[in-house]
């Protein structure tokens, strides 16, 4: 497995895994969830997607923002042929240990209130709910805002080294 930021020549790929990934919500929802209907030229061209490959098969991507006190998480999409192994905690994991670095003390995210399954796995991975809210964009949807704090790099290590005890 390799995680590399996305090219330009790799729009293409990002818009396909992206439609595949959520295309069981667009009958849950009624329509594309926002992620489906994103430009991304612009935020590959900024260095916010990031490919997951595995033997040089693009298996799932991130999509994040860095904010000065925290990391967006815009989308995580795992290729449907890769789903069910653990790819989606791989790159939570990832940015998780990007915000670490960037010295940043939160990771955020907001979801869809009806993509329930999504939202269990981000409580069970150490994020809590900060909020709900109309969405802006899709009029009778509900946004769910989700933080996680994440430990600075030391405390981490230190952490794992008492684990590892």
């Amino acid at each position: 497995m390799q995680i590399r930021r996305a090219l330009s020549g790799d729009l293409s790929a990002v818009v396909a895994l992206t439609e595949q990934a959520y295309a069981p919500y667009t009958a849950l929802l009624g329509a594309p969830p926002i992620p489906v209907t994103e430009d991304y030229a612009p935020r590959v061209e900024n260095g916010e997607v990031w490919l997951l490959e595995s033997d040089g098969e693009l298996a799932g991507l991130a999509v994040f923002e860095m904010h000065e006190d925290h990391l967006l998480i815009f989308s995580i999409a795992v290729s449907p042929a890769f789903q069910g192994k653990g790819l989606g905690l791989t790159l939570l994991r990832w940015l998780e240990d990007r915000t670490r670095a960037a010295d940043l003390p939160e990771i955020r995210l907001y979801t869809n209130a009806r993509m329930e399954r999504n939202i269990a796995l981000y409580l069970a991975y150490g994020f809590h709910e900060t909020g709900r809210r109309p969405n802006p964009v899709r009029p009778g949807w509900i946004v769910v805002d989700m933080a996680k704090d994440v430990a600075p790099a030391e405390d981490a290590g230190q952490a794992m080294a008492v684990r590892g005890r």
